[in-house]
Parts: structure tokens; sequence; C-alpha cells
């Protein structure tokens, strides 16, 4: 695979813009390599042809629906946030729940399937945040306040068997991997 495909492939799972030079480290390439491949891609999207475009602002670049799509992307994001919560998207609040904070991968080992998508409509409806960790590459994500409020808790602790969950020792293997 070339470093263009893999760096298109990051952008398209990346929830948030990222630096050419954040990429170049998570690849071991040089920077410059990254941004002419982040130059390419734009030539191969940005065009009324393409529902996707690579944007660049300042240093940090980011895949996202074309503009020309606006309003379809729009209603399509309102009608996935007023819909009820699917199964998975419950599933995955409450490993977060009782696991957090939690990296993505983590979550995935233990639920066993990829949760970009549901994260990010979990966070979309405010129910999850991200927090970055200058420590690591990888955000580690939370419920939030408002996710607390719509479960009438005042804490994760008044969930049923929080105490029990949270320090189970399969669990807190799988967090310090």
């Amino acid at each position: 695979m070339t470093t263009q495909a893999k760096i298109e492939s990051i952008l398209f799972v990346a929830s948030k813009p990222l630096t050419a030079k954040k990429i170049a480290g998570v690849l071991k390439a040089q920077e410059k390599d990254v941004l002419e491949s982040l130059q390419a891609l734009q030539a191969k999207h940005n065009h009324e042809n393409s529902g996707i475009v690579v944007l660049k602002n300042n240093n940090e670049w980011q895949m996202m629906a074309s503009p020309e799509n606006r309003e379809e992307s729009e209603n399509f994001m309102k009608a996935e946030v007023s819909e009820e919560l699917t199964r998975p998207q419950l599933e995955t609040l409450t490993v977060i729940s009782y696991c957090g904070p939690i990296t993505k991968p983590e979550l995935e080992q233990i639920r066993g399937v990829n949760c970009g998508l549901i994260l990010r409509n979990l966070m979309l409806r405010g129910l999850v945040k991200e927090n970055e960790d200058s420590a690591s590459l990888l955000p580690t994500y939370e419920v939030t306040m408002e996710y607390l409020r719509h479960m009438g808790v005042h804490s994760l602790e008044e969930l049923p068997n929080y105490a029990q969950l949270h320090n189970h020792p399969y669990i807190i293997g799988v967090s310090q991997e």
C-alpha cells in the first residue's frame, strides 16, 4: 500500500484535523513526503464530481464531505442524531461507562468490532467526549455530563454493579495492555 493510500485511510477514520507532522510520526515517514501526499489527495478529491474533499487550514488537514453536498450531509446527520440509540451504540456506551476513560483500540478489543462510526455518533449526540492524551497518540473516550443527566445519576458510581465491574480483573488487564 502506498503512503498516499495510508494517509487517505488515516484522514478517513480521523474524527478531527491532523497535522502532517502527526501523520508522519504515525507512519514513520518524512514530513515532506506526507505533505506531498496530502497535496496529491487534494488533487484527487477536490473537484465537483467528488463527494469528499481534503481541506487544509493552516497546518492541519481533514477529509470532509464536499461543501456542495452540505444540505444532504446535514439532513443525514440530523436524522442520525434524532433517532433512538441502536443496540451497538448502547453496548458501546455501557463499555465506556464502566471502563472509561478508554482508548478506541481497547474499546474495540472488548466489543470485537470497529467502533469509529459509533464513537462519532455518540460524540455528536453529546454523550461521549474525546480527551487528548499528551503522553500517547491515542485519545481516550469517556461519558459526558449530558450522559449522566440522561441516565438520571449524579455519578458513574451510581450505575448498577459499577464498583464490581469497573474493577474487574479482565477489564483492568485490557486497559493496561
